[in-house]
């Protein structure tokens, strides 16, 4: 199969993508939709999963990490409510994927990974990406140097997302992220206030579970 053949190969299962995986399931932001149906996902993905790169599934990427679905991404884009002129921390970068989409939608991205191999990739598949600052560090710790952020966004699920992340964000930020609940995994977003912070679940869906975020256990009598 000759290379034209593979890109019209995957324009068709993007554009698939979007009709079944995105509009089906409330990703409603116009600008969302249009940047997800031309970023080409297979080439932010390990070679060995790129022929599945718009299934509506988890995706193995190495480390015992795994791409966020479609669907997911989209809605946690889609909640994040962003606009052109904001400076966004994307916390998850994997591969990159996330943080192309973010460079068509808003002023400037702070893509944070821990994993040496996964910023590897990212910054080779982002190269000439101008609006992304690719960052290694702990995920569960934010990228304070950056902030503050005009949004947050977390691209993977967490069983607590940290007071130190959120206090990064502006008051009207807006923070979404997927959360593990007793082995299920829900979307949840919220706004920052001066008086406060809190998450709320709008959505059941299969999310990408990212390392670092256990909640204490408990200290048991």
């Amino acid at each position: 199969m000759n290379n034209q053949a593979d890109l019209s190969r995957f324009e068709a299962m993007r554009r698939a993508m979007v009709a079944s995986q995105l509009r089906t399931t409330a990703v409603s932001d116009r600008r969302v939709v249009e940047a997800m149906a031309v970023v080409p996902r297979e080439r932010y993905l390990p070679e060995g999963v790129r022929d599945i790169a718009y299934r509506d599934t988890l995706l193995p990427i190495g480390a015992g990490r795994y791409q966020n679905l479609p669907m997911a991404t989209g809605r946690l884009l889609n909640e994040a409510q962003l606009g052109k002129g904001d400076h966004v921390l994307l916390i998850g970068a994997a591969g990159g994927y996330t943080a192309a989409v973010l460079s068509l939608l808003v002023k400037s991205v702070v893509a944070l990974e821990e994993d040496p191999a996964l910023l590897s990739a990212a910054r080779e598949s982002l190269s000439g990406t101008t609006n992304v600052d690719l960052v290694e560090g702990p995920l569960n710790a934010g990228w304070s140097k950056g902030a503050p952020y005009d949004a947050i966004i977390v691209d993977g699920a967490v069983q607590e997302l940290p007071g130190t992340i959120v206090s990064q964000a502006k008051p009207g930020a807006r923070v979404t992220t997927g959360l593990v609940d007793r082995g299920v995994t829900r979307l949840a977003a919220g706004t920052k206030t001066e008086g406060g912070f809190g998450l709320f679940d709008f959505a059941d869906a299969e999310c990408a579970v990212l390392p670092g975020f256990s909640k204490p256990e408990k200290f048991k009598f």
